[in-house]
């Protein structure tokens, strides 16, 4: 019990030590981009000169040095407060990023979930009939999934079923009247807007999970024991799913962890081909605004998720592998 309680105690020092990490090395990167947040404000005022942006900067913290500003932040950051706005309303960060979290979070669950039962699927299978016409048909579509980019088929989208057979709208998250329609339309409306968003994060996901997939039971398969329990005269369902997949999922866990922190990342590109109020919206407006607190406030949500991401893949190794909890446990 000390060991596994001395692991847990480094592992959580070592995340410590990589979020300040991060959190320094982003402070630094995103005041090296040309241009400040007092100069897109003054540049289209004519009567704002040089006195009016030195005592914006002072306004700001932005007169400070680099270092002063970051442990400024930091203090800030330790009581939960990552600041006010820079730009547009100026009101506090974690406000503007509590409104925009949950539709960014949840189209990227809902993309998740249908990426695992659909790429779960096609993995076991391939693997399983190797060589065979499901095998052959199956990579020819990840290829496609793979050299297809996601905007290039949001574009696609948009044209098809959004102009030339008008069935889905192409931007926005609700339609006009969406406050007076009963409860049952208006779920009718959101999934409409959020069926070619989400339908584009799954079909970019689930291609390179269903090979990660084949490859992990393709693995396993070829183990001692799999071979020992076919030879015992176990029946194909039970050795594929009772002794092959939970090894199997290693690999997928391993990926599902990676794809946490693409939460806000991954969603920038479609937020904004959509014009859906998303945290990835969000993110790319405070960029083109060198908004400093709200840059920094998505980038610590972003590092906050990397990290948390870790956690749960190393959870879900234990529970997919009894052998690395043992492992572990006397490490």
């Amino acid at each position: 019990m000390n060991a596994v309680l001395k692991r847990i105690l480094v592992k959580l020092g070592w995340t410590v030590v990589v979020f300040l990490g991060i959190t320094v090395i982003s402070f630094w990167v995103i005041h090296l981009a040309p241009g400040s947040p007092t100069d897109l404000q003054t540049t289209l005022n004519p009567q704002a000169g040089a006195e009016a942006r030195a005592r914006l900067e002072k306004l700001y913290g932005l007169d400070q040095p680099l270092h002063v500003q970051y442990f400024d932040w930091l203090k800030r950051l330790g009581t939960l407060d990552f600041g006010r706005s820079l730009s547009g309303d100026h009101r506090p960060v974690w406000d503007k990023i509590k409104e925009r979290l949950p539709l960014t979070f949840g189209m990227n669950v809902a993309s998740l979930v249908l990426t695992l039962m659909i790429a779960v699927p096609i993995g076991v299978t391939a693997a399983w009939r190797r060589g065979g016409w499901f095998d052959r048909i199956s990579t020819v579509l990840v290829f496609i999934g793979f050299a297809m980019p996601g905007f290039w088929l949001a574009l696609l989208l948009m044209l098809w079923l959004g102009i030339y057979w008008p069935v889905l709208p192409i931007s926005g998250l609700t339609s006009l009247g969406f406050d007076t329609m009963p409860w049952h339309e208006q779920i009718i409306d959101l999934a409409r807007h959020l069926a070619m968003p989400i339908f584009i994060y799954t079909f970019g996901s689930w291609a390179g999970m269903s090979r990660y997939m084949r490859s992990g039971m393709l693995e396993v398969l070829r183990q001692d024991y799999i071979m020992t329990a076919r030879a015992k005269g176990l029946s194909s369902r039970t050795v594929l799913f009772r002794h092959a997949l939970r090894n199997a999922l290693l690999p997928v866990i391993t990926i599902l962890g990676l794809s946490v922190p693409g939460l806000i990342g991954g969603s920038v590109i479609i937020e904004s081909i959509f014009a859906l109020p998303g945290l990835g919206q969000l993110f790319y407006e405070g960029v083109m605004a060198r908004d400093y607190p709200l840059i920094m406030g998505s980038l610590v949500l972003g590092a906050v998720l990397t990290l948390a991401g870790n956690l749960l893949a190393d959870l879900g190794y234990g529970l997919a592998d009894p052998r690395i909890r043992v492992s572990g446990g006397d490490a």
